[in-house]
């Protein structure tokens, strides 16, 4: 006898053990997509943090962490006085420039109308 599946939309797409969501966590949280769109070329600390408004040192070095520890960036050690540290995207962080790109690119292009639907939201419900 057959065993009945379930309808498509009950069907599970990203179980809890996926081992996509933590990593997805990790590299595609705003910080970590600016972080690289910066790293088009080696720059040290500081060069990142003026280029990115807003971020926290804690929050930068974190990122900059995490991105490391996932294979996106690379973190060199630089032979001056004082030491520096220089970051840069390896070749798997350099593959994910294109499909950031598109991301990026399509955010910019619907920005005025995702924030009009925010408005539009905001004033119906009395939030915002």
């Amino acid at each position: 006898m057959a065993t009945a599946r379930p309808a498509p939309d009950t069907d599970v797409v990203f179980r809890v053990d996926c081992p996509s969501r933590p990593i997805l966590d990790q590299i595609a949280d705003k910080w970590s997509m600016m972080v690289m769109a910066v790293l088009e070329e080696p720059h040290r600390f500081n060069h990142i943090k003026r280029r990115l408004e807003g971020v926290t040192q804690r929050v930068l070095t974190q990122t900059l962490r995490r991105l490391e520890r996932n294979g996106m960036i690379e973190r060199r050690v630089l032979p001056t006085s004082p030491v520096g540290v220089e970051y840069s995207l390896t070749p798997l962080g350099a593959s994910l420039r294109e499909p950031f790109g598109h991301l990026y690119d399509w955010t910019t292009a619907h920005a005025e109308e995702i924030q009009d639907c925010q408005r539009g939201y905001d004033q119906r419900h009395g939030t915002g």
